[in-house]
């Protein structure tokens, strides 16, 4: 079972930017150290964090495996070429390798992984392994139906079609377009040799697993490179530990030790990893805790030393009241929203309308104005965050440049806070009633969201709707690699961000977007996603991305509520918790988790 935990966005995404989370942290920027600024040995056996949920699949990288809790594993057992410090600020990690702008125009960029880096099996980390995150990141090999071979999350097949040259430890390629997040939109994933050789058994040594990859890229061979292309799609899918340790190879300080369904994922320290600091942890163990409550008694008892959860007054309140326990609370660069989908059959299709689409996008916008969203900040965020405000906008934060632009384009329908009953009671008579039930999906067990549905329902209700719940424990409507049709027809969740890059929203707001799960589909959009990849300044970011608004805002996209408050609480055993606003939220500076004396 897969399950999801919310989402997040900031002011843009990038590759992976867009993330399912659930639980946050909360916000504090003191700077702490690098990782090259951390030599401590390992002094306590062990440290257990607890999240609402653990890993169930290794390549975060894959549109099945992008969500927060694969992440965290990954953060711990991964490098990579760069880090988000908790500024938030864009860190490079020369421990690990470098890379470098060696043609300004067309921009053509280098990477080289340090000698010495390996894999957790031995086999060092080179330019195949970039290779295959290349191929999979830019789209490169395409099935008979034209859809990406490699599923990765956020595909961009439209800013690198030159293959790279790949030299030891080195790749280099070429850009299409003078891409403005190129920093931020690649690194490694997954081992190479351990695709291929899961794919290809036969293939026992790992030299002659990459020479094959590279072989088969160079000669564009996608008979050969589908097998490989499956594997890294589906392959690293897992809710126990493994049983082909190639599953879990690791780049990074810890290697995964146990993993247990739905119970913990336990990380023990990579022998061979010299090229970064040592943690002071010789175990980190994440156990899934989806209760926020269950989680501030594991702190209380000793059980848990650090924990994470979706807060609420009451949670707050337990948390204040822990004797032995440190917290941090406030906003993070993410928010919730309820999007509707407009290609299932359902009420807000215009298939239900005699294919009128005018009639279905005044039931869109009557649905939205019937959210409470005033009564929502007020009962169940401001006793976390008294400053809390609504947030009217996709593309931008509240308080940011632009934003008071992007909120007045939904001033027609969504004028205050609060809900405007009668308007729309007045456009479901206008169109002669709504065809059909409001499905709504929120995850089941998830507090909060469940209190968010009893007082939309309630609402809406009020005014023409019939909402009928259809929570579950996971996330089946975001399970295919790429989606189908979402079953239902509303449904409340968070966006979480893990950059601060300007583009990638084409991830869902575009048609066949690996997170388009409401079936949005607006060439203008489009087109306008596609212009940002390359706009440089800030004016014309920011006049790209109003344009953006205007359309979601005019098409009745969705509708946005609050960022979300986060809440942090850690055992006084520990030092060196800090919060980041970004995914992988408390756990960016793992290495800096030091056991106090006594």
């Amino acid at each position: 079972m897969k399950k999801f935990r919310g989402i997040s966005l900031v002011a843009g995404v990038g590759i992976l930017a867009l993330t399912l989370s659930g639980c946050a942290p909360t916000e504090d920027l003191t700077p702490t150290a690098s990782p090259t600024e951390s030599t401590a040995e390992v002094t306590a056996p062990l440290i257990t964090v607890g999240w609402n949920d653990i890993i169930d699949d290794f390549n975060t990288s894959s549109a099945a495996g992008n969500n927060v809790a694969n992440s965290l594993t990954s953060y711990l057992t991964s490098s990579g070429f760069n880090y988000y410090d908790n500024a938030p600020s864009l860190v490079k990690n020369t421990d690990f390798g470098s890379y470098e702008i060696v043609v300004a125009d067309p921009l053509t960029v280098k990477y080289t992984i340090n000698d010495g880096v390996v894999w957790s099996d031995g086999t060092p980390i080179d330019g195949a392994d970039m290779a295959m995150a290349w191929a999979a990141t830019f789209g490169y090999f395409k099935n008979a139906d034209e859809s990406y071979m490699f599923a990765h999350a956020a595909p961009k097949d439209n800013l690198a079609s030159k293959l790279p040259t790949v030299d030891g430890n080195s790749i280099t390629f070429e850009y299409d377009v003078q891409y403005v997040d190129w920093e931020t939109q690649f690194g490694v994933g997954v081992a190479t040799h351990g695709a291929v050789q899961m794919a290809y058994p036969d293939i026992a040594d790992a030299a002659a697993a990459k020479a094959a990859f590279l072989d088969a890229l160079a000669s564009g061979d996608s008979e050969w490179m589908s097998k490989v292309a499956e594997v890294w799609n589906t392959g690293y899918s897992s809710t126990n530990t493994p049983s082909n340790p190639l599953v879990y190879l690791s780049s990074g300080p810890y290697v995964l030790e146990e993993l247990v369904e739905e119970s913990y994922a336990t990380h023990v320290l990579n022998p061979l990893y010299t090229w970064g600091p040592k943690p002071k942890y010789e175990r980190i163990t994440i156990r899934q805790i989806a209760d926020s409550t269950a989680a501030i008694q594991a702190v209380d008892n000793g059980e848990v030393q650090i924990a994470s959860g979706q807060p609420t007054a009451d949670v707050l309140a337990l948390v204040q009241g822990l004797a032995n326990a440190e917290y941090e609370s406030g906003e993070e660069a993410a928010y919730e929203h309820v999007d509707l989908t407009v290609n299932n059959g359902g009420p807000f299709d215009p298939a239900s309308y005699g294919g009128d689409a005018e009639k279905a996008r005044k039931i869109r916008q009557a649905f939205l104005l019937s959210i409470p969203r005033g009564e929502i900040i007020d009962k169940l965020i401001k006793p976390l965050n008294p400053n809390a405000r609504v947030r009217t906008a996709v593309q931008f934060i509240p308080g940011a440049n632009g934003y008071d632009q992007a909120e007045a384009f939904y001033a027609d329908y969504l004028g205050t806070d609060e809900e405007n009953r009668e308007k729309a009671k007045a456009l479901i008579a206008e169109v002669g009633g709504v065809n059909g039930d409001v499905g709504f999906w929120y995850p089941e067990g998830n507090v909060r969201r469940g209190q968010e549905f009893e007082l939309i329902k309630l609402s809406a209700d009020s005014v023409g709707f019939n909402v009928v719940d259809e929570s579950e424990p996971d996330w089946a409507f975001t399970e295919k690699v790429y989606p189908e049709l979402n079953p239902h027809d509303a449904v409340i969740f968070a966006w979480a961000a893990t950059s601060l890059a300007v583009s990638g929203d084409d991830q869902y707001l575009t048609l066949g977007g690996p997170s388009n799960w409401t079936g949005y589909d607006n060439a203008n959009v489009a087109a306008l996603l596609e212009e940002l990849q390359t706009a440089v300044e800030v004016e014309d970011q920011l006049r790209i991305r109003l344009a953006i608004e205007a359309e979601l805002a005019k098409d009745a996209y969705n509708i946005t509520i609050f960022q979300f408050p986060g809440l942090t609480w850690w055992d006084k055993s520990v030092s060196g918790v800090s919060s980041n606003l970004l995914v992988p939220y408390f756990y960016w500076n793992f290495w800096d988790w030091t056991p106090t004396a006594g």
